[in-house]
């Protein structure tokens, strides 16, 4: 399910931001991203993620802002001049001891250990865990209200779609009454065409007997018994608690399209088809929506 959430705390003398975002996904997908002086962290942060949010596409962002450099500013790379110094010295002296011409050391300075100030070195302890714990905590419990929020607005949604196709099956019954007289109608003129070219009577009991069995065939009262068995079992899963509802949901969204695909290959009227047409539509977007649902 999507889902988005976000937390900020003071740690020391800059503010820590924890954002979580979330994209539909089977299982769970983490991504971190983090300061470098939070590295630390990052174990019992995911472990904490994992327990906490159940699937998804998740990507976790925690980020550093210091006062001193606002939003924007380019943040150098301090160097260490005392360090520099030295290796210049020691440099310039092999390069006069071993005869080799003079030329720029900088870049070769640059690389020597010490020079440049990482800010890995700025990490913070064990003492800052539990408030960098905390501030993670408080960004999964906003990102689980967001998700309790958008489940709202889906249960809504689903109640509003389901209501539409029981109004469409409702829609289908003046059809169903008169179609079967008109396919009755149908055959026994196809049949008393049949029996004036042929110049032959037709037996009345078989006859009989070949028509109750082809109109059975395009019966569907359990088709309609069986759809609505699903509409009433959707809703009360939803009402459900814990995880797997999505995946159960998805399950009883196909039963439904299986109905509803027999009651159009059984339907042979024009209108009783475009009803069809129609709940498969909203079925669909069922289906598309059922993939938010954890």
């Amino acid at each position: 399910m999507t889902g988005y959430g976000k937390a900020e705390s003071q740690l020391e003398n800059r503010k820590l931001i924890v954002e979580i975002r979330s994209l539909n996904s089977k299982s769970m997908d983490l991504n971190m991203r983090t300061a470098p002086e939070l590295r630390a962290f990052e174990h019992d942060i995911r472990s904490l993620i994992n327990q906490r949010l159940e699937r998804g596409k998740v990507d976790v962002v925690l980020t550093l802002e210091d006062p001193t450099h606002p939003t924007g500013t380019p943040v150098f790379t301090p160097i260490n001049r005392e360090a520099f110094a030295y290796y210049a010295s020691e440099l310039k002296q092999l390069q006069q001891q071993n005869g080799l011409p003079a030329s720029d050391l900088t870049a070769a300075i640059l690389r020597m250990p010490d020079v440049l100030v990482k800010n890995e070195e700025a990490a913070f302890g064990d003492e800052d865990r539990e408030q960098v714990m905390r501030t993670v905590e408080e960004a999964i419990n906003a990102f689980r209200d967001f998700r309790i929020q958008e489940g709202k607005a889906l249960e809504t949604m689903f109640r509003e779609k389901l209501d539409g196709i029981a109004t469409l099956l409702g829609e289908v019954e003046p059809y169903e009454k008169g179609r079967v007289e008109k396919i009755r109608q149908h055959l026994m003129k196809n049949l008393d065409k049949l029996a004036e070219e042929t110049k032959q009577r037709v037996d009345q009991n078989r006859l009989e007997a070949e028509m109750i069995y082809y109109l059975e065939k395009l019966d569907i009262t359990e088709e309609k018994v069986r759809l609505r068995n699903h509409l009433a079992y959707f809703s009360e899963t939803m009402n459900g608690d814990g995880t797997g509802v999505g995946k159960k949901l998805g399950f009883i969204a196909q039963e439904m399209g299986r109905e509803i695909n027999t009651l159009g290959s059984k339907s042979n009227q024009s209108e009783m088809q475009i009803l069809v047409v129609k709940m498969k539509d909203i079925l669909e977007q069922i289906k598309e929506q059922v993939l938010n649902v954890l």
